[in-house]
């Protein structure tokens, strides 16, 4: 896995169920694993995106859900259907090993968009959860008794001005990462 591009990923959703809710923001930073002697990997950004996913069943949406994602129609105006998005991640993410913060929940909506869409994930098999790493790293550490990316950022100093929104979400877990893998 040190050889593979990282693909760090956050979704956003209707609800919590991925067999009944969707995914209506998709965010995807791509970046490379430079190995340092005796130090944690140098992370390179390769490429940042995110998309507006437009929702199919907003009928099963749950309420709170939405509030807690900021959905709303003006927004999502020019959003694209899921598999547009789901192909343009694909090729994007080709090769990287799949990386999030509460890997079931983001990898099982990922995964069911695949599924839906009949598209083929050719990302690496390999799957890293910033939750494990964090609970590893910091398990002495008395100040850690929750490890929510909200809490990790404000233990590690990490800003997520934009909290669930897909992509400033995205952007703080690969800070979040850098400073639990030691590399910055």
């Amino acid at each position: 896995m040190k050889t593979h591009n990282l693909a760090f990923v956050d979704v956003e959703t209707t609800g919590t169920d991925y067999e009944k809710h969707e995914i209506i923001e998709l965010a995807l930073i791509v970046v490379k694993q430079i190995e340092r002697e005796g130090k944690g990997p140098k992370i390179e950004i390769l490429g940042e995106y995110e998309w507006k996913i437009k929702p199919e069943r907003l009928e099963d949406a749950e309420e709170e859900a939405l509030r807690i994602n900021g959905y709303n129609e003006v927004d999502w105006l020019f959003a694209v259907p899921l598999k547009n998005a789901i192909e343009d991640f694909n090729k994007k993410a080709e090769g990287c090993t799949f990386v999030s913060h509460n890997l079931v929940f983001d990898y099982n909506f990922i995964d069911r968009a695949y599924k839906k869409t009949g598209i083929e994930n050719d990302m690496h098999y390999g799957k890293l959860d910033t939750i494990s790493i964090a609970f590893a790293r910091l398990y002495d550490a008395p100040q850690a008794s929750f490890f929510t990316l909200r809490y990790l950022c404000e233990l590690l100093k990490v800003q997520n001005v934009k909290a669930h929104t897909a992509l400033a979400d995205t952007r703080a877990l690969v800070e979040v990462y850098k400073k639990l893998m030691r590399a910055v």
